[in-house]
């Protein structure tokens, strides 16, 4: 074993029990650093060891999440999601990227993992000045997107791969009824996500914001301009609020049928639909404004999580600079690194208008299906309100920056 190897097994195994034991851990990175070459072959190994590593775990079953209609406890959906998604994801008591670094399939940001870690820092090095003298008591944590009232300026992140990133021990479709039934259950709208798959087959996924009124985004992989429109003619009847595609994924080109996009082409896409078209992944002023040039009604600022480009600065060190240019042109989410209401607010007062959540609410999933993804988002806005109170912050709708110390 490696100095480097020896090295992270040790803080792995300090962080104590919620990380699981780290030998797993090890063998698995030790793999994934050995075929670091993005390939096609890369990625089919990756999968079949992926594969086997659910197989080696499902002899050992995790213990079921309590029944619908039971109360859950965070402990509880906390301690399921570790079983079920050891050793992809350890549910670390802090969710930053380290032990995870390099795990691409899985958890972990690419390469060295300095993307996914900036996301989380860039948050972390944020502070909020407390004030406590003045009138917020009950301070107003809803937002309108697009003619709809949301309890929470929260959504979930276009998420999916449940065999080949997460352990497969949750099917793609319990998965996606999980997050969509449980953001509509917290109040908020669902998202649906696009992972590769025929037409078919993501027709039947788009299926799940029909069933749910509607209360749903669908987000696209950059496919060839023709695929995405057939996609987006999909979506069209479901009756979602918007749909958009998340080009950040271009990074995956190497291995996979996705394609950087020019204005000209995103000016087509826009211009295929009447409803809102997002484009997620936007990480610089000038393609902030090339967004709002094609036809935008919506730009994520995003870097995939960390897991398509190593070395980018966190989503959190841009967004300032982004929206003081486009704020009010076009509605701006952010997503990387969120892990508490607070994260949320800072976000907000760095010029958010909403926020995109991962790995949490994939914990609540696997822990408690869509009452557990319920959970984790009012746990979020428990902590959002308690933040806004003691910032003197009145509104989701009016965050001043100047709550930020």
């Amino acid at each position: 074993m490696s100095d480097k190897e020896v090295a992270k097994s040790n803080q792995v195994s300090d962080m104590g029990k919620l990380r699981g034991e780290a030998g797993g851990v090890i063998t698995r990175r030790g793999f994934m650093l050995g075929t670091a070459v993005v390939g096609a072959g890369a990625f089919t190994l990756a999968h079949l060891a992926q594969k086997e590593a659910v197989a080696q775990a499902a002899k050992e079953p995790a213990a079921p999440a309590k029944p619908s209609g039971t109360t859950l406890k965070l402990d509880d959906v906390l301690k399921v999601a570790r079983e079920k998604l050891h050793p992809h994801c350890r549910v670390c008591p802090e969710c930053n990227g380290v032990a995870c670094s390099g795990e691409v399939p899985g958890f972990g940001g690419v390469g060295t993992g300095s993307s996914f870690r900036a996301n989380y820092e860039a948050l972390a090095r944020r502070r909020l000045t407390m004030r406590t003298f003045h009138e917020v008591k009950k301070p107003d944590t809803s937002v309108t997107l697009w003619g709809e009232k949301l309890a929470i300026p929260i959504l979930p992140a276009p998420m999916g791969g449940t065999m080949i990133n997460m352990g497969g021990k949750m099917s793609e479709d319990e998965f996606r009824d999980a997050m969509m039934g449980g953001s509509i259950m917290a109040g908020t709208l669902g998202v649906a996500t696009d992972i590769f798959e025929p037409l078919a087959v993501y027709e039947t996924r788009i299926k799940a914001i029909a069933s749910h009124n509607g209360k749903g985004i669908a987000i696209i992989k950059p496919r060839a301009q023709e695929e995405i429109i057939k996609r987006i003619r999909i979506v069209e009847t479901s009756g979602a609020v918007a749909v958009g595609i998340d080009i950040d994924s271009a990074g995956m080109a190497l291995r996979l049928p996705v394609e950087p996009k020019t204005v000209k082409q995103l000016k087509e896409l826009a211009s295929a639909t009447k409803l809102p078209f997002i484009i997620k992944g936007i990480m610089t002023v000038e393609e902030a404004q090339m967004a709002v040039e094609a036809g935008a009604a919506a730009i994520v600022v995003s870097n995939h999580g960390g897991r398509v480009l190593d070395h980018t600065p966190g989503a959190a060190e841009v967004l300032p600079e982004i929206a003081q240019k486009v704020k009010g042109k076009v509605v701006i989410f952010c997503d990387g690194g969120i892990r508490y209401g607070s994260d949320v607010l800072k976000l907000a007062a760095l010029g958010a208008d909403a926020v995109l959540v991962g790995r949490p609410l994939i914990w609540g999933a696997f822990g408690g299906g869509r009452e557990g993804v319920a959970l984790m988002l009012n746990k979020m806005k428990g902590e959002l309100a308690n933040a806004m109170i003691l910032t003197g912050t009145a509104s989701m709708r009016n965050v001043s920056k100047d709550i930020l110390a």
